[in-house]
């Protein structure tokens, strides 16, 4: 069979999720993050009959909101979907800005907007929240736990709403070591967390923190749990969803490439298993069931609406179906670092292991990190620079602390409900809304990552990669160099310190 068949035959296949979103209105918080961002280039370029995509965006760093969606949509995300639906403006055109801010008490929605909303929102994707472990609670208790309460109470408003899309993570229930797909009780009131948190300032917080937290290892857990509850308690008066995405810094490690979201690897898995999830949920309140196809699905109203709370919890985890250790993962990026995708101006050759002790870690820091960074650093501030390297290595060790809790402990997640959603999928959406992992290879996914990262992020073009080989050779020599001097030295003092004896 030609690939022009297959594509005939493809085209003429339903795409249910597209239709489901036909003269539908979304409203998205979060749309400026990662995840909104991906949300909506995908609804763009796959649902071009949804009637309406309505952002919440805040002014920040002197542009407002109309000024930040446009920078966004000139971003290398969205050149594909522009180029499809005939440039930026065409974009535009199905976007309506809400200017609002979730950290502010009433979203800083004016009383227009918030009406607005009400009279015509169909679906609402909750994405905002702060993703920073380290983040001052009372920070994040406005962020991520009041902002979802002021997003539901508006929902509880909302005379069309179809869906309320809570984004929750897997990692808020840390306790569990099976994180199935059901509600969990919340580690403490989050009703009351919020009334605490507007009443002590944030110096008080972070003091009461250590007992809040309990055993839980930073704010972001915390408050995602919270978050979660209150999600879960808003299901007994709206039609809610929650979805649990695993880590999503491991999602912001994917970065954008040239031509959009592609579906070739894991870049758009949770959105898509999101949409997925969506359209299953919503045909059981309204609009056109997949039982039309021939296909099973839910019926009942009261099921969406009320009782079955645990099949609106989806996990969007890919661990039953990729297996890979820490070091794995760590020698496939030593491969592609060193030998494929270089980065320019390494200023030495990269290395590095796991270590199975505190005591071996803290030495190789010391030896490795600390020191060259102080000399390096000294060299700098004498030839009248900016020291630079004691200010990195503090980051690296700061970030060190934060992981450690997650990479020194083990989680399994069920994921039936997701599983359950493949099976409804014909040819079509199977491509265009992939949900597994067949057919990816890690080493070259990581190495697309890395590519990307080093276009977009560091601006490093693909024409400089083999000078940074080159460089990279030179910087293997200098690292011999140095530790057969270093061994040589040691070998040195201990000799003269024999001959003593």
């Amino acid at each position: 069979m030609t690939s022009e068949q297959t594509t005939e035959m493809w085209d003429e296949l339903p795409d249910r999720i597209a239709e489901t979103f036909t003269d539908q209105t979304v409203f998205i918080t979060g749309g400026t993050g990662f995840v909104g961002k991906v949300l909506i280039e995908k609804l763009l370029r796959k649902c071009p009959k949804i009637r309406e995509i309505v952002i919440l965006i805040r002014n920040k760093k002197g542009k407002c909101p109309q000024e930040r969606l446009q920078l966004i949509f000139n971003e290398p995300l969205f050149a594909k979907v522009a180029a499809l639906r005939g440039g930026v403006d065409k974009l535009l055109c199905k976007m309506r800005i809400i200017g609002g801010d979730v950290s502010e008490p009433d979203l800083a929605i004016s009383a227009s907007c918030r009406q607005y909303i009400v009279d015509n929102v169909d679906i609402i994707v909750h994405a905002a929240a702060t993703v920073r472990f380290d983040e001052a609670l009372k920070k994040a208790i406005q962020l991520n736990v009041r902002s979802t309460k002021l997003i539901l109470d508006l929902a509880k408003q909302s005379k069309k709403l179809k869906l309320f899309i809570h984004i929750s993570t897997a990692y808020c229930h840390l306790h569990e070591k099976l994180l199935e797909e059901r509600p969990y009780d919340p580690p403490a009131d989050p009703h009351k967390v919020v009334a605490a948190a507007e009443i002590f300032d944030t110096e008080t917080m972070e003091n009461i923190a250590p007992k809040l937290l309990n055993n839980l290892p930073n704010s972001y857990a915390f408050t995602k749990a919270l978050a979660e509850g209150l999600a879960v308690e808003a299901m007994k008066q709206i039609p809610v969803m929650i979805v649990r995405p695993s880590i999503e810094d491991f999602l912001r490690n994917i970065s954008h490439n040239d031509e959009g979201a592609t579906n070739d690897n894991f870049r758009d898995l949770a959105i898509n298993m999101c949409l997925l999830a969506l359209q299953e949920d919503i045909t059981a309140v309204g609009g056109k069931s997949l039982c039309e196809y021939g296909l099973p699905t839910r019926t009942s109203v009261g099921e969406v609406t009320n009782s079955d709370k645990e099949t609106l919890i989806y996990n969007f985890t890919s661990s039953a179906e990729v297996k890979i250790t820490w070091t794995e993962l760590i020698e496939i990026g030593k491969e592609i670092i060193l030998n494929r995708v270089p980065l320019n101006g390494v200023v030495w050759y990269p290395g590095g292991s796991m270590k199975h002790s505190r005591l071996s870690h803290n030495i190789c820091a010391i030896l490795f990190h600390w020191i060259p960074a102080i000399l390096i650093d000294t060299l700098l501030y004498i030839l009248r620079f900016e020291p630079v390297l004691m200010r990195v290595h503090r980051r690296i060790s700061k970030g060190f602390d934060v992981f450690e809790y997650y990479t020194n402990n083990q989680w399994d997640f069920q994921s039936d409900a997701c599983q359950r959603l493949r099976v409804h999928l014909n040819a079509r959406e199977k491509e265009d809304y992939k949900i597994d992992a067949d057919g990816v290879d890690i080493p070259n996914y990581f190495e697309d990552c890395v590519r990307a990262a080093r276009v977009y992020i560091l601006k490093e073009t693909d024409d400089t990669i083999p000078a940074a080989k080159r460089h990279m050779k030179i910087m293997r020599a200098v690292d011999l160099t140095v530790r057969y001097v270093f061994i040589g030295f040691i070998l040195w003092i201990l000799s003269r310190w024999a001959l003593q004896f």
